[in-house]
């Protein structure tokens, strides 16, 4: 917890200090391309040979399996989002899937529930902050975390504090399903990363849009609105 929290402080204090960029969304531009570069060696020396080695000596039925573990933990927390938001129908069938694949699904293992026809949602607390109106705030590179905004970095304790990964004990079992997650997830992109080196022209501006444009859709639940221009 203490390090998202010194995270959040980072980029709370960071406004009066950083280079204003060219983008209104993100006045912090220049610190954020510095952490971005930062955090693109980190994951060419950590977190991409782990994945390779991951996904090359894990069998595919396995990866399903750990991938369909944390998801049926997140299914959980997706559900109490919706019911936050209003979303009564939508959490109740978030927490059937987490229900019928804990138990016939064997803690999750298997995603039962899909089968079954109960869809899967993506909801998280930055999007029932955003459903009651709180604005994205700036736009935010976070060490080892990656893009955000300000109002999805100020929740990151909070997500931090009800997970039931992160606050797993003994401490050795939770660093093991932490990085597990955390090398499987990797490992799950390692394809995606490569159509964004050989398509990206400018890939920080890339990514920036990238992840601002899919905030907006999973805020709206797919159907944003229409942006109004930009006054001239």
């Amino acid at each position: 917890m203490t390090l998202r929290v010194l995270l959040l402080a980072l980029a709370l204090a960071a406004p009066g200090c950083a280079t204003t960029g060219s983008d209104e969304r993100d006045p912090l531009e220049s610190m954020n391309r510095g952490v971005l570069a930062f955090n693109d060696r980190v994951d060419e020396i950590v977190f991409q040979p782990a994945a390779r080695l991951y996904r090359n000596v894990t069998p595919q039925g396995l990866r399903d399996m750990v991938r369909n573990f944390f998801n049926n933990i997140d299914d959980l927390f997706i559900g109490a989002n919706n019911l936050l938001q209003g979303k009564l129908e939508d959490a109740v069938n978030d927490w059937l899937r987490f229900a019928f694949n804990t138990t016939f699904g064997l803690l999750g293992i298997h995603d039962w529930a899909s089968d079954m026809g109960l869809e899967k949602h993506n909801e998280d607390f930055g999007q029932t902050l955003a459903r009651w109106g709180a604005g994205d705030g700036i736009y935010l590179v976070l060490p080892l975390f990656g893009p955000s905004t300000l109002r999805d970095a100020a929740v990151l304790p909070l997500e931090w504090a009800v997970d039931p990964v992160t606050q797993h004990t003994p401490v050795d079992e939770r660093n093991a399903l932490t990085a597990t997650r955390l090398v499987g997830r990797r490992a799950d992109l390692l394809a995606a990363s490569r159509t964004l080196e050989e398509a990206a022209l400018d890939r920080y501006v890339f990514l920036r849009e990238s992840f601002l444009q899919r905030r907006r859709s999973q805020i709206y639940d797919g159907r944003p609105p229409r942006e109004r221009p930009a006054a001239q």
